[in-house]
């Protein structure tokens, strides 16, 4: 038997006679199984891959898809007899097939011994066949699933990557005018890999076409500068200046008495280990996460193919590098995309433990930061939130002990994150703001540096000190325009918004109405930033706090997407429109507040929601979580949008609470 998920998902029999294998759903699970890789799957996992909103008996569906894959898959076996290809396994299922039965596992085995021996012959021709074994988009008639996509993404950058290591090969053993087209092609599909630039470069040289090459290579210097302002890595200009000097390291390793070019294609030696490829990607994800909009989502995505790509070569050592060289700023404790922050940080710990204790010590800082860094407050709890913070905690502890300031500072961005653990501590967040600004300062790091500027602007809104945070927010802006990071402007346009918020409810402020269309506007430009766990839900909170400092009722607009935060908006929503009693039942339902940025802002919509409701116990345990921020703004540790001082909150919830000794049936 033979499985194909290389285009659309099919299994065929010995003789080529393709199996049955039922509807989407069942063919669904069988892809999925083949994603794991032989590793066990739990029925939940596959449950939440299935259905983004699970029927009540989704398990109960589930089984019978594995039971009717089972028929399909081993027509001949007797009853009550173990299955042997789709297994129980623990607490879910697993595919157990020869790597040589799959499609996508033998494309993978090619690449990765081609990578480990460039030398052995043959190697191109199986990494060709290997190629020609893609009949489309993986997945393909999985198109909406999203663990389908997460994994097109990363076998399209293995498949790029495969392209470039095979025209490598070819290329070392002579070949030159034949390559031509195909990696025209494939430069023109992928104009920001510079090994893409470099193999085209050197199979124009390799056909007698100098005067081409050497345009090819201004091509893409120019393309580079002009589109992502960089210029061109270490690779591209050694290759301009070996094909204007005619250097033997561009002729056929055989002729030229020299090893194997590195497999991405890249002209010259590499040190050993050095696979340019996964890291190169790495490197460009890092500059174009500061771009963002879709260059920030591509950079994740680049990111999160470049690390899977490296661990499957089984070099753990090149997985550290590569997952720690992403070592971008992170402000926001909400992550935009919850599971692949998951994925990398699985990563970072599959490396930690591969490496050991005797991990050298700068490694294992940069995967400790990457999991404090990635997993984010907002979507972590339990046993992920403790293993975040002790991340965070031993990143810091080793970096302080190395001496190294790039290190530090990545740590620092991770203990930062971390430090949500309870409301009130915009405090301790200014001095981590004001160490990492310090750090940069003093070793030319402006992305942390922008970075410890925003962290101080959060501080001093979150402490009502609006001119402080003013002042903050134009050095960020400063180095922004300095060191081209777009997204800096959209952050402090929402800080002097929500300035004017509050400045609004005093005497000689803003109108309500223009503070509101200004947050509208402010939207607008977030809303194209490429950060949709910061943008969503953030409008009508905003809205609800500037409606809150003027004593009126929560925004009842049915357009409004309250996004994560609904639990918390909807007593006071389900109030405006004079429903008391489904106002009552939202406000016994809502959960406690993540850890994160708005903690302070959702316990005091749940204090004043328990107010207007009197539910004494609901207020009492408000006012237990908010009495250490008696002195921050509510929403304002964000540095964008308040709801004016907790203190307001916690002393109208102590007041509640009072009236009935702490406790009572309300709430």
């Amino acid at each position: 038997m033979r499985i194909d998920v290389l285009g659309a998902v099919r299994a065929r029999r010995e003789d080529g006679g393709e199996i049955a294998l039922g509807g989407p759903r069942h063919r669904e699970v069988l892809a999925r199984l083949v994603a794991a890789e032989g590793r066990m799957v739990t029925t939940d996992a596959l449950v939440g891959d299935l259905w983004s909103d699970p029927p009540a008996r989704a398990v109960g569906a589930l089984r019978t898809f594995v039971a009717a894959l089972r028929r399909a898959l081993e027509p001949d076996r007797a009853p009550r007899t173990p299955p042997k290809v789709l297994v129980t396994e623990g607490p879910g299922y697993a595919l157990r097939l020869p790597r040589g039965a799959v499609d996508v596992y033998r494309f993978e085995d090619a690449l990765a011994a081609a990578r480990r021996s460039p030398a052995s012959p043959g190697g191109a021709d199986v990494l060709g066949d290997a190629l020609a074994s893609w009949r489309g988009v993986p997945y393909a008639d999985l198109p909406d699933a999203g663990w389908a996509q997460r994994e097109r993404t990363r076998l399209e950058e293995l498949r790029s990557q495969a392209v470039e290591v095979r025209a490598g090969l070819l290329l070392d053993s002579g070949a030159g005018a034949e390559l031509v087209a195909e990696l025209a092609a494939h430069a023109g599909e992928h104009p920001w890999r510079e090994s893409a630039w470099a193999l085209l470069a050197r199979a124009l040289y390799r056909d007698g076409r100098t005067a081409d090459a050497l345009a090819t290579l201004r091509r893409a210097r120019t393309l580079l500068r002009e589109q992502l302002g960089l210029d061109p890595g270490p690779v591209l200009r050694r290759l301009e200046q070996d094909i204007l000097h005619r250097a033997d390291a561009l002729e056929p390793f055989h002729a030229a008495g020299r090893p194997p070019s590195p497999p991405a294609g890249a002209a010259g030696p590499v040190p050993e280990g050095a696979r340019l490829g996964p890291r190169t990607t790495v490197d460009l994800a890092r500059t174009l996460a500061l771009a963002g909009g879709d260059a920030l989502v591509l950079s994740r995505r680049d990111r999160l193919a470049a690390a899977e790509a490296a661990e499957r070569t089984g070099d753990a050592v090149l997985t550290a590098r590569v997952i720690g060289a992403y070592d971008v700023p992170a402000i926001w404790s909400r992550a935009d995309d919850p599971a692949q922050a998951g994925a990398v940080v699985a990563a970072a710990a599959r490396t930690l433990t591969a490496l050991g204790p005797q991990a050298p010590a700068g490694l294992r800082v940069r995967l400790l930061a990457t999991i404090a860094v990635e997993s984010r407050p907002a979507d972590s709890s339990g046993p992920d939130a403790e293993r975040a913070r002790a991340a965070a905690r031993e990143a810091e502890s080793l970096a302080r002990g190395l001496g190294d300031p790039e290190l530090l500072a990545f740590a620092l961005n991770g203990v930062f994150l971390q430090s949500f653990a309870r409301p009130g501590l915009a405090a301790r967040r200014d001095a981590i703001g004001a160490e990492l600004v310090e750090l940069a300062t003093r070793r030319e790091l402006p992305a942390h540096g922008i970075l410890g500027r925003l962290v101080r602007l959060q501080s001093a809104s979150a402490l009502g000190d609006l001119d402080g945070a003013e002042a903050h927010a134009r050095e960020a802006e400063r180095l922004a325009a300095v060191h081209e990071s777009p997204l800096v402007p959209v952050l402090t346009r929402w800080f002097r918004v929500r300035a004017d918020a509050a400045r609004s409810a005093g005497p000689g402020g803003p109108s309500a109405a223009s503070v509101a269309a200004a947050y509208r506007a402010a939207d607008e430009a977030l809303a194209a930033a490429g950060m949709p766990g910061l943008h969503r839900g953030l409008l009508p909170l905003a809205l609800l706090g500037l409606r809150l400092l003027h004593g009126r009722p929560a925004p009842v607009d049915e357009r409004l997407d309250w996004g994560p935060y609904r639990p918390w908006a909807a007593p006071l929503v389900l109030l405006a429109r004079d429903t008391a009693e489904e106002a009552r039942a939202a406000l016994a339902a809502t959960p406690e507040p993540p850890h994160d940025h708005l903690q302070e802002a959702l316990w005091c919509l749940t204090a004043h929601a328990a107010v207007l409701l009197d539910a004494p116990a609901t207020a009492a345990r408000a006012a237990d979580a908010l009495r250490e921020a008696g002195a921050e703004d509510a929403g304002a540790a964000t540095g964008m949008l308040t709801l004016g001082p907790v203190a307001r909150y916690l002393a109208s919830a102590e007041a509640c609470a009072a009236r009935a000794g702490g406790s009572g049936t309300g709430g």
